[in-house]
């Protein structure tokens, strides 16, 4: 039978990376009665202003990798007992890869899948591993020149796009970039697609280049998960999204629960063949050419969107945590469907742009907050985090207002 509440002696957490998405992992672990704390190389993140659980700034993982190991073996020390780590944020999963054998002895975490965990963080290697065990992908090119993007634009068929091996790679670019802060950029022609190349070529030069898939956002799915040892389910939840930000090729910020057996399946395949553990979001969209569901990308750590399975009844965080420290798990179904679950920060933002480009109308979009909703980023209980959030909804809305009265200039489509 599968606890409901951690007991005394039971081994407490560090989650890595305390922005939002860990915040909430963090509150959902406390809530279950694990001893849990948080770290981070960012300051500006929503952990260090939380009432849930101390946090600790660390060295940033890629910049500075001997003092990130050093400063993780005393926080262990510093806890009492070898804690368990769950990363919620890339650069700690591509860490925990990176620096597992001097951690192993510290931490309890999947040895058997950490190596898989961290090749799923980088796209051109979780395209190669779709592409291996039957789970399909837009035409997809590892460029590392500009004479690789020059052989894939040749043959491909456009709309296409370009996007960073990682996220942060783009946000570190320098001030003043039109790539910097950007999850991917997009081009109707071979021309466009090597122009926005040139931006990142010198700096960045390694990309993923795709093809992109037919449909709007609401043709978009995540599979939230967890597998024990053995790639054992646990738990899932299928979301279908109903908007995003950016639109069309942003993450989801607005998604609502369903039951999609052929998502479920297919996504079940292909996690169970790379023999997964541990928690895992991935994103796909039904091509509205032909039907076909095919992989968006994979984030092997808890997400944005995983906090969406709490409320249909699936707690991957608790989950996977029982299954780390050897407590028996009785794989769970999602039990409440329900609900709407939104995160404010990227759905203000992206309602005047439906609005804008005749995707939505503002009455379409108030249906939509009407019936049981839950949300990533307001907690009555977090009262700083939330302000914070609310403050910057609240800026949003008045820059709409502003240019509905012709105060200030249109946004570009």
């Amino acid at each position: 039978m599968t606890s409901l509440r951690a007991q005394n002696d039971w081994p407490p957490v560090v989650v890595a990376s305390v922005f939002q998405t860990g915040l909430n992992l963090m509150r959902d672990l406390l809530r279950r009665g694990v001893r849990t704390v948080g770290i981070d190389c960012d300051s500006s993140h929503e952990g260090f202003r939380s009432s849930y659980g101390k946090s600790y700034l660390c060295p940033n993982p890629d910049t500075h990798p001997d003092e990130w190991t050093a400063f993780m073996i005393v926080l262990a020390q510093k806890l009492g007992a070898k804690p368990v780590i769950i990363p919620a944020a890339d650069i700690f999963v591509s860490a925990l890869g990176k620096h597992v054998e001097a951690l192993k002895d510290h931490y309890i975490f999947s040895l058997d899948s950490i190596a898989v965990q961290a090749a799923l963080a980088t796209k051109e290697q979780q395209y190669a591993l779709a592409a291996q065990h039957g789970l399909p992908i837009p035409r997809t090119a590892y460029i590392q020149s500009r004479a690789d993007l020059e052989r894939f634009v040749s043959q491909a068929r456009f709309p296409c796009l370009i996007k960073p091996r990682h996220q942060r790679e783009w946000d570190a670019l320098p001030a003043g970039n039109p790539l910097r802060g950007l999850k991917l950029t997009t081009a109707d022609s071979a021309e466009q697609l090597l122009a926005d190349y040139s931006h990142t070529e010198v700096l960045r030069p390694e990309v993923v280049a795709q093809e992109i898939i037919a449909g709007g956002d609401d043709a978009k799915y995540c599979y939230l998960s967890v597998y024990g040892a053995g790639s054992r389910r646990l738990g899932h939840t299928v979301v279908h999204e109903l908007r995003a930000h950016p639109v069309l090729f942003g993450s989801g910020s607005i998604v609502e629960p369903v039951i999609d057996p052929e998502i479920a399946t297919l996504c079940d395949n292909f996690l169970r063949g790379i023999g997964y553990v541990g928690i895992c979001e991935i994103e796909v969209k039904r091509d509205t050419r032909d039907g076909i569901v095919r992989l968006i990308e994979a984030n092997p750590r808890y997400s944005v969107t995983a906090d969406a399975s709490v409320y249909a009844g699936v707690d991957i965080g608790w989950l996977h945590y029982l299954d780390l420290i050897g407590q028996p798990v009785e794989p769970v179904e999602p039990t409440h469907l329900g609900y709407r679950h939104i995160v404010l920060r990227r759905d203000i933002p992206a309602l005047p742009r439906y609005v804008e480009q005749g995707l939505l109308t503002w009455g379409q979009i108030r249906q939509t907050y009407r019936g049981k909703l839950a949300f990533f980023d307001f907690d009555r209980k977090d009262w700083r985090p939330t302000a914070a959030t609310l403050k910057g909804c609240a800026r949003v809305a008045a820059g709409t207002l502003l240019r509905s009265l012709g105060l200030r200039r249109k946004l570009p489509n």
